[in-house]
């Protein structure tokens, strides 16, 4: 199970990524994380909505109300052009750490032989 404080911490770049895809809604995003994680990351409504909230208030998302398929009202939510570039540099922040972990994680494992 992945530690709170990184599960808090890839909150903003997962949300935009899945929203880069295409717009989406609150319990569908929860549902990607969670399939795209194999079950690792199970995000709940108290713990996503608040992310949204931060998020739209920031001008990386926009929310709109609309109709699901079985005639419910449903907000959707969108990554805005801000949030395209927020995204970008997300990316490239998680690379720069993944990458000297990995370094890190080498060295290691060079020393455990």
């Amino acid at each position: 199970m992945v530690s709170k404080e990184l599960v808090a911490a890839s909150s903003t770049p997962l949300v935009l990524s899945i929203l880069s895809i295409g717009e989406s809604y609150g319990y569908a995003i929860i549902k990607a994380v969670r399939e795209l994680s194999e079950e690792e990351l199970n995000w709940t409504d108290g713990m996503l909505y608040p992310v949204l909230h931060r998020l739209e208030q920031q001008t990386f998302v926009e929310s709109y109300w609309g109709v699901s398929d079985s005639g419910r009202k449903r907000k959707y939510y969108r990554i805005t052009a801000a949030g395209r570039e927020e995204l970008s540099n997300q990316i490239a922040q998680w690379s720069s750490v993944q990458a000297t972990m990995q370094k890190i994680w080498d060295q290691l494992h060079k020393r455990a032989r």
